[in-house]
């Protein structure tokens, strides 16, 4: 078994993207890959499917092989917009759609969120039509900016969720990609992460997350981020109010050996979290979104930390 505090930490935290680079499967075998993914005794640090608003019609056929003792649960992902009034339109397509495409699926699989980026020119308005369009919806939901962006953006997020105080709209950070200049730095993930916790808004990141400690990858040429920093920067970050500078230097650390990971607790360095208290800062430090489910567990086991 897991140590306890890796449990909390990584419980429902990795999100399936195999759709999606460096991966780029095809939509059948990411799927099967999922359904595959779900049986296994790792299956406790296995997330949502993410899939295209775009793909649902396609993938229904795949989706049929989930049953409610194995069920699929997806991520839908609305498209990139260039302005408001083309995410309005959009945004009312994608619920209509989120809409249409749950009632089909039954008991089998079950849309829990919505993943979206925001417009460049974002503001209360849009938020607004946020709100009003998502109504009586159960849907986590993910709105994303660039890491330049991401401190108005997650305050005109927590905005709405002092207006609306019964649903929290989260934030979603891009953390790498296929490029070095897709990787935003550690003080761009620290500024968002100080900011979310400071205004209380869900954050997920994306992209990037593949290994458990920050390090340099040939394939991308540049340092990586790691799941460990993030994830565990970020409920360390909220237990002990820390500051930018302190965020950032945990997600600048490069040494395993800076990380203890047991029953009792999660610490980098002196600073420790117990696992009860992971699971309640988890509620708003809720997960990472990566193309390979096998990668992230490949390398907690290398590191005898699995």
């Amino acid at each position: 078994m897991p140590a306890a505090s890796l449990r909390a930490l990584l419980s429902d935290a990795i999100d399936y993207a195999g759709l999606f680079p460096p991966a780029s499967l095809a939509l059948e075998p990411a799927l099967r890959n999922y359904a595959n993914y779900v049986l296994l005794p790792d299956a406790w640090m296995l997330g949502t499917f993410i899939l295209p608003v775009a793909q649902f019609e396609v993938a229904a056929t795949g989706l049929s092989r989930f049953d409610p003792g194995h069920r699929g649960r997806i991520s839908a992902l609305g498209p990139r917009t260039d302005e408001a009034d083309a995410f309005f339109q959009a945004l009312s397509i994608v619920m209509d759609s989120v809409q249409s495409f749950q009632s089909r699926l039954g008991s089998a699989a079950t849309i829990e969120q919505l993943e979206m980026p925001l417009p460049p020119d974002a503001n209360g308005d849009v938020l607004g039509a946020i709100q009003a369009r998502l109504g009586n919806s159960n849907l986590k939901t993910f709105w994303e900016a660039p890491a330049d962006r991401a401190p108005h953006a997650i305050e005109l997020l927590a905005q709405s969720n002092a207006a609306n105080p019964k649903r929290a709209l989260g934030f979603k950070l891009r953390t790498g990609g296929v490029t070095a200049d897709a990787f935003p730095s550690s003080a761009q993930i620290a500024s968002a992460l100080a900011a979310a916790g400071k205004q209380r808004v869900p954050i997920k990141f994306t992209a990037g997350l593949h290994h458990p400690v920050r390090l340099f990858h040939e394939s991308v040429q540049t340092k990586m981020h790691g799941f460990l920093n993030v994830i565990g920067g970020g409920v360390l970050a909220l237990e002990h109010r820390w500051t930018e500078t302190q965020i950032a230097q945990l997600l600048e650390d490069e040494e395993l050996a800076s990380f203890s990971v047991t029953e009792e607790f999660f610490a980098w360095r002196d600073w420790k979290i117990s696992p009860e208290r992971i699971r309640i800062q988890r509620e708003l430090v809720t997960s990472l979104g990566s193309c390979s489910f096998d990668e992230p567990r490949d390398d907690l086991r290398t590191l005898k930390l699995l």
